[in-house]
């Protein structure tokens, strides 16, 4: 057999079966076609679920009915102080006479002859709160604090670093005057609640004198050690609007006008600026437009991937997809359908200047939309939110879901939410004695720790902001966001948790005060608020109502106020709110994922068919070639043949016809 094909006879073999191998693989070729075609489509729908999923991060601006109650806050006078405002605030305008800034309280040591002088060791016991006729009484909301003071950290140096690294509230400088150097110390914080007592547990064994760590004690109440003196007083910032005296103890006023936030910057008295609270249109109609062309752009995704070129008669990769038209329907659907509305006054797009144009993108009239923002009888936050309007002042909505049901729903409450409460069986010792009666151990709110109360004589409202602030500045407590109002009735004093709802208990578990302070307390357990929501019983936690049913989702606030029925809750989905649960079953749901399994499961027969072909075609080529082979062969043998009868013809003799 020739090894070679071809040799024998002379025939490009190779050529032969290559050129009828090519017609024999046109079927995997239509299949290369096909597939490329199914790829397409497959990015094509990638691309399809990525812009759906940008138009719904669009949406996100919108769903909130906060982001449509922008305010805008201005004064007329921006070197008096800085304003800003919220939503809660309304809008008007106001006088404001800004006449005094706050200020802490700054108190000076004697002069040293330098810095590092040895001053003395021992504790520093840092209180806040306010000096008036002789008295000094304790801010309920600040906890005392203690600062070490070691033999190594005893020079004037030494102290104001531990002072400084304590963060006690308090900071210390040194300042020298020109005869030496004074320790300087001031409050942190502003207002006449926040003066200074400084009491001193020193090492040399007298509290009092004016030697040793005891030169830095200060209590300017009657008969209280003063060794420091005072040389700024604390004082709050003090102010008029429209002829209504404020005082407050910090320069950042948050609670003068409802929603608006003051940062005084200085004080002229005499001088009256004006304040004008005004609805924000900017940003309202910034986050319209910002929606308008992220569905546009979505819109032009769409028709970029189905279109039909009439001039051209080219169509698109999508043109005429089920799937596709499928969504663009939804989405026009989602788009014009009129809102069944929560009490907003608006139904429909175009009431706030947005349509529809022939190529199916929308137009943005923003000077519809200024008019409604304007138009008090009109919510517009009501159009695009999920938004729940209560009948009841107490009452407010906070959240739903997407499957939660439109509509008007009945409120009735059957148990207000309360607060863990420990009061005391008889009035309190006010006499505290160190190692006696000063120890109270808590758990409060599921966090267990103890308190030590400072030593001395206290009257019952003293002594209650005492233990308040020593519960609130506990890290253990403060740490996990638990703080406690503590309150005195006839010398009986209570303890009162923050928080709401069954999970705020405060339990007085030991501690050498125990008795002295509280006697047998009676604890008792918050609880959470009760009710029903259109006649189904709801879930409560602390305050909050969360709804069941055609409600589910549904959450609302019970601030107080009575049991039994509590008015209505108008509650609808707006188009933004409606278009995200809208994308949302496209992307999560099956429509566009049935396409995408649709066509991977006919690449995957594509890739079966080119397998089984391929298969076929290795057949199919062995067989042509063995087939030239025996013809190479055949022709060979022939070849040899005819040769050999050539050779014999010419040997035969010549005849000679002469």
């Amino acid at each position: 057999m020739l090894s070679t094909p071809g040799i024998g006879s002379g025939l490009d073999i190779n050529g032969i079966v290559s050129q009828l191998m090519a017609i024999e693989r046109r079927p995997l070729t239509v299949l290369d076609a096909k597939e490329a075609r199914q790829q397409t489509q497959l990015t094509a729908f990638g691309t399809l679920k990525g812009a759906l999923s940008s138009f719904q991060s669009s949406l996100s601006t919108l769903t909130s009915p906060a982001n449509f109650s922008a305010i805008s806050a201005s004064l007329a006078d921006t070197s008096l102080a800085s304003v800003s405002a919220n939503a809660s605030a309304i809008t008007g305008s106001y006088d404001v006479e800004i006449q005094t800034l706050a200020q802490s309280q700054k108190l000076k040591s004697d002069n040293f002859a330098s810095s590092s002088t040895s001053i003395g060791s021992g504790t520093l016991t840092i209180q806040f709160g306010t000096y008036n006729g002789g008295t000094f009484t304790l801010n309920p909301q600040k906890a005392a604090q203690s600062i070490a003071i070691s033999p190594v950290d005893s020079s004037l140096a030494g102290i104001r670093d531990a002072i400084n690294q304590s963060d006690a509230g308090i900071s210390a400088s040194i300042v020298n005057d020109g005869s030496g150097d004074r320790l300087v110390i001031a409050s942190k914080d502003t207002g006449i609640s926040n003066a200074l007592k400084i009491t001193v547990s020193d090492d040399d064994g007298n509290n009092i004198d004016n030697t040793g760590l005891s030169q830095l004690a200060y209590d300017a109440s009657t008969g209280g050690t003063a060794n420091l003196s005072e040389t700024v007083a604390a004082s709050n910032a003090t102010m008029v609007i429209d002829g209504i005296p404020i005082s407050k103890a910090s320069n950042k006023i948050t609670d003068a006008i409802e929603g608006v936030t003051f940062n005084l910057l200085k004080a002229e008295i005499g001088t009256t600026t004006t304040l004008n609270i005004t609805r924000n249109t900017t940003s309202i109609e910034k986050s319209i437009s910002s929606f308008v062309d992220a569905f546009n752009d979505l819109n032009q995704t769409i028709t970029d991937l189905s279109k039909y070129n009439a001039e051209t008669k080219q169509a698109s990769i999508l043109t005429g997809d089920f799937t596709v038209r499928s969504l663009q329907n939804q989405l026009r659907n989602a788009l014009s359908e009129p809102l069944k509305t929560a009490g907003g006054g608006l139904s429909i797009l175009s009431e706030v200047g947005i349509s529809f144009q022939d190529d199916g993108s929308l137009k943005f009239d923003s000077s519809k939309l200024t008019d409604i923002v304007n138009d008090t009888s009109k919510d517009i936050s009501s159009l695009f939110a999920s938004v729940g309007k209560t009948s009841d002042s107490l009452v407010s909505f906070v959240s739903a879901t997407p499957d939660t049901t439109n509509g008007n729903y009945l409120l009735d409450i059957t148990q207000i939410a309360t607060q863990g409460t420990a009061t005391g069986s008889t009035p309190a010792v006010l006499t505290i004695n160190s190692g006696v009666n000063d120890t109270l151990d808590f758990t409060i709110d599921g966090v267990s720790t103890s308190i030590t109360v400072a030593a001395g004589n206290y009257d019952a409202e003293s002594l209650a902001a005492e233990i308040q602030s020593k519960i609130n500045g506990n890290s253990a407590f403060s740490s996990n966001d638990i703080s406690v109002a503590v309150t005195q009735t006839g010398g009986v004093l209570t303890i009162t948790s923050d928080q709401y709802g069954s999970s705020s208990l405060v339990e007085i578990t030991g501690g050498n005060g125990e008795l002295n302070l509280f006697g047998t307390a009676v604890e008792t357990a918050g609880l959470d608020v009760a009710g029903t929501i259109n006649g189904i019983n709801a879930t409560g936690s602390g305050q909050i109502l969360t709804g069941t049913g055609d409600t589910s989702g549904l959450t609302l606030q019970i601030a107080g106020g009575s049991t039994g029925p509590r008015g209505a809750i108008d509650f609808a989905h707006g188009f933004a709110a409606r278009l995200d649960q809208v994308i949302n079953d496209m992307l999560e749901g099956d429509l566009i994922d049935n396409r995408i399994e649709g066509i991977n499961s006919k690449i995957e027969d594509i890739n079966s068919q080119r397998e089984t072909i391929s298969r076929r075609l290795e057949g199919v080529e062995a067989r042509i070639r063995a087939q030239f082979s025996a013809l190479d062969s055949m022709i060979a043998s022939m070849t040899q043949t005819s040769n050999f009868l050539q050779q014999q013809l010419s040997r035969l003799p010549t005849i000679d016809n002469g």
